[in-house]
């Protein structure tokens, strides 16, 4: 009789998982189909947005560049100069160092757990699978007023400060239009970590058959973001590849290399 019992909540429980599984599958399809459907989103080679964010009453333009393989950067024009933040090739991650203006390389860890993103692109939840990732429905929040449900996406560990850590990121869905409304997820390292960073989307409209957010707010859960206001996003623009290269410093006075 024992046995009977136990072998009937072992068949619940594995019920209750295919049912949560089919159901997190569902609402990401309905997202998908919803967005501008599963091929639309597959021919994707490439995003540029072009948007504002309001510093200290300042309005500050950025380009935001991401491409299929993982090649990424966000570019800021302030007083006249154009800085590139999170610059990634596909192996080299960098930046402009805001002081001196020169590009400096991101650290080793840094650039690992960059390469493990490269096949992110356009979204994480598009080959899920394929890429080892896993998905979970844990029900449905109230967030801002909308109704969403909350899905768990746990990809492949990280690495920080020498250590594997997992990678969780917890999205909210829409649960009438399916379109995702908040991301959630742990700061890892550096003088936030173990808070919750949060990323809010509104203002969906449609870009040559995708529906995009043209508004977002990036910070700390429960405290105000920083807003940025899309004007204007480009599929599968054109970038110069030697955009998203490290610029090796020439010495000065340095002579000619002959060949």
């Amino acid at each position: 009789m024992k046995k009977l019992k136990l072998f009937c909540i072992a068949l619940i429980v594995g019920i209750s998982t295919q049912i949560n599984a089919q159901t997190a599958d569902e609402t990401i399809a309905n997202y998908f189909e919803n967005t501008g459907g599963v091929a639309k989103w597959q021919a994707l080679q490439g995003i540029k947005m072009s948007a504002k964010v309001n510093q200290g009453g300042m309005e500050i333009p950025l380009e935001i560049i991401q491409l299929k393989g993982g090649k990424q950067m966000t570019v800021i024009n302030f007083q006249g100069k154009e800085i590139k933040q999170g610059v990634f090739n596909g192996e080299i991650l960098w930046s402009t160092n805001f002081m001196t203006q020169k590009a400096e390389k991101g650290d080793q860890e840094t650039t690992d757990n960059m390469k493990l993103l490269v096949n992110d692109f356009p979204d994480p939840f598009l080959d899920y699978k394929k890429n080892g990732y896993t998905i979970e429905l844990l029900g449905k929040e109230t967030l801002d007023g909308s109704e969403t449900f909350k899905i768990k996406l746990t990809k492949k560990p990280i690495t920080v400060d020498g250590a594997k850590v997992e990678d969780i990121t917890y999205y909210f869905f829409d649960a009438e239009n399916f379109v995702p409304l908040v991301i959630h997820s742990e700061i890892k390292s550096g003088p936030m970590k173990g808070q919750v960073s949060e990323v809010k989307m509104s203002d969906y409209q449609e870009v040559d058959g995708l529906s995009l957010p043209h508004s977002m707010t990036q910070g700390l859960k429960g405290q105000p973001g920083q807003a940025i206001a899309i004007d204007k996003i480009e599929l599968n623009p054109q970038i110069d590849p030697k955009e998203f290269e490290f610029p090796e410093e020439v010495a000065v006075g340095a002579d000619p290399v002959k060949k």
